[in-house]
């Protein structure tokens, strides 16, 4: 019996966002996804869903209806968490329609500006570039450590901000002083188990540099030599999700050079893998072949994309030094959205924490439901940002834990905001901090 295939419609120019019909046709709008999306799961829209999402972009793309008002909302509340992923049966890539449909937007115009200027200016030229933002957070880190912002807080001088830049200063964490400039090349302690390459970033660097630096230290003491490429920048991330595809482009090509994967032949023979400890980095590291689709880079960025490994994963597979020193800690840990759903990342960072002497660990309820970080969400969306964030906040205090643990820069951000708001002061770190400390590092 032969099978006919049903012709896929013409797609006008005009509403073509390049995306491959077959992926609109692979949901089959069973809704198994809607009690893991976060909008929906807060709204109860349909039209907030990932299959009613779906069926939208199809609309639109088919010419069905128009990429009105309404529409252009429902497509730009979504988080792109990616936890639909995770849930959907029919294996539906999620992220591979709506981040196309997004650029495609912005392309005609339709895209909505939520940012004032001093936003689009922090977002997009200064927070990409990690000397900038040293340079950017050196009077907030001062602040800090005089007890000035304290004081004006105190005061309420802070409401005579901007509101834009009152928004960013709410957000800001605690800012720990720099450790300024590692060497290129760190030795591993012991025999040499494996030679690593390390993925600074450029937000992480700048908010949490002990992170960084506690991640080097971790990848040393378990026998990695580690370079630290000179030239490599930001990943691309804040842009890409952003709809702004052609500057994510260059920084890929930036980092894709410096790792050393500049020709297709070159597969960075001297690594066995590029470390990175931000979530949201290293999925769209991971993805970089798919932002090159088509592309005369694609075969380099696939190859690129094939050495990234996240700390967790990465040490797992090693097989990690047991950490010592005791942490007398009830402790829970929070699943960064690029993580979990786009790493498909979930059991490592468990274990790494579950090794660490007398730490309590206990579970989170709704543990892989978005805080509201979201790369840039908190501030295009901050209604909805601060509804996750109150509801990841109150899940967190229920567990009656200590510290709370999760692997990405946005996330620990948000998640510290919102407990401080609920006047609860806790540990809230990296696991690879907590790794680091029972080490015997500080």
């Amino acid at each position: 019996m032969t099978m006919t295939r049903t012709p896929l419609p013409t797609v006008a120019p005009e509403r073509d966002a390049g995306i491959d019909y077959e992926l609109f046709l692979d949901c089959v709008h069973c809704g198994l996804c809607t009690s893991a999306c976060p909008t929906y799961v807060e709204l109860g829209d349909e039209n907030d869903s990932p299959r009613g999402r779906i069926y939208l972009m199809r609309a639109v793309t088919d010419g069905r209806i128009e990429l009105d008002d309404a529409v252009q909302k429902h497509l730009d509340l979504c988080l792109d968490c990616r936890a639909c992923e995770s849930a959907c049966p029919s294996g539906v890539q999620y992220g591979k329609l709506i981040e196309p449909f997004r650029i495609h937007m912005q392309t005609i115009g339709k895209k909505p500006d939520n940012l004032s200027w001093l936003q689009k200016f922090a977002l997009y030229h200064m927070t990409p570039y990690a000397g900038r933002m040293r340079l950017a957070l050196a009077p907030a880190r001062f602040a800090q450590w005089t007890g000035m912002d304290w004081l004006a807080q105190k005061l309420g001088m802070t409401y005579l901000m901007p509101r834009s830049l009152r928004q960013m200063h709410e957000m800001l964490p605690p800012l720990k002083p720099h450790y300024g400039s590692l060497p290129e090349v760190l030795p591993a302690e012991g025999p040499r188990r494996a030679r690593v390459a390390l993925f600074t970033g450029c937000a992480a660097d700048a908010f949490f540099p002990e992170t960084n630096l506690a991640t080097a230290r971790v990848l040393q003491k378990n026998g990695c030599e580690v370079w630290i490429p000179r030239k490599q920048g930001c990943c691309g991330a804040l842009h890409f999700h952003a709809a702004f595809d052609e500057p994510a482009k260059q920084f890929a090509r930036q980092n894709c050079a410096a790792f050393g994967f500049s020709e297709p032949e070159a597969l960075a023979k001297e690594v066995d893998a590029i470390i990175v400890n931000a979530a949201g980095c290293g999925a769209m590291l991971k993805d970089y072949g798919h932002l090159f689709h088509g592309a005369a880079e694609e075969d380099v960025a696939k190859l690129f994309a094939k050495k990234v490994k996240d700390i967790s994963e990465f040490l797992i597979e090693l097989g990690p030094i047991k950490p010592t020193q005791p942490m007398k800690l009830k402790a829970t840990y929070h699943d960064a959205c690029h993580l979990c759903h786009g790493q498909q990342i979930r059991k490592q960072p468990r274990q790494l924490l579950e090794m660490i002497p007398e730490l309590q660990f206990v579970p989170l309820n709704e543990s892989e439901i978005c805080c509201g970080a979201a790369g840039s969400y908190n501030l295009t969306q901050p209604e909805m940002a601060e509804r996750l964030g109150e509801r990841k906040a109150k899940h967190i205090l229920d567990t009656g834990a200590d510290a709370v643990f999760t692997a990405n820069v946005g996330c620990l951000i948000q998640v510290r905001r919102y407990l401080r708001a609920q006047k609860h002061e806790m540990l809230i770190a990296h696991p690879v901090d907590a790794l680091w400390a029972s080490y015997g590092g500080k």
